[in-house]
């Protein structure tokens, strides 16, 4: 097996529920949840890196995340989508139709969101904080009651538990 080959994990429990997180030596791979899942950390630099500065952003800290990703494997229009994520500023959302217009071609919107829906790096690379065009929490892989969570995080006085009742 090639060094590079080797994949890394790491746990972080959170308020939400574990997160495990894989990486090679160079970069964060994926960020994942599972229940019921008998896993055992193989932490590396890179993990550590990583679970620190989730860590700081669970504490409710502005934090931009600087830990190196590995998008490789994935369709180049995917990784656009990703990579335009990645410019959406910490407590700031846009809609998908943005999202869309932003790549270039509002009529990719539907194929711009099933690429955000497979992120396969979520929270660093914030694919919760594209929202629907008339403001409503729509589609999140992991459930809105964690989009509803990490908006809450990053934007208390917009989504803060009371508002978000209506959901």
């Amino acid at each position: 097996m090639n060094h590079s080959d080797v994949l890394y994990t790491e746990k972080l429990i959170t308020p939400l529920h574990t997160w495990l997180i894989g990486a090679t030596d160079a970069a964060i791979k994926w960020i994942k949840t599972e229940t019921n899942v008998d896993f055992e950390d193989n932490p590396n630099a890179v993990t550590n890196i990583a679970v620190a500065q989730l860590k700081a952003y669970f504490d409710g800290k502005h934090i931009e995340f600087d830990v190196p990703l590995d998008l490789s494997g994935y369709t180049d229009f995917s990784v656009r989508v990703w990579k335009m994520l990645l410019t959406i500023p910490y407590g700031k959302t846009i809609s998908y139709h943005q999202l869309a217009v932003m790549l270039g071609d509002e009529k990719c919107i539907r194929a711009a969101a099933a690429a955000n829906g497979r992120n396969p790096i979520p929270i660093i690379i914030p694919c919760h904080r594209v929202i629907g065009s008339n403001g409503s929490l729509t589609g999140y892989r992991f459930g809105l009651d964690i989009k509803k969570y990490l908006l809450s995080l990053e934007l208390p006085y917009k989504y803060n538990q009371q508002q978000l009742n209506f959901l």
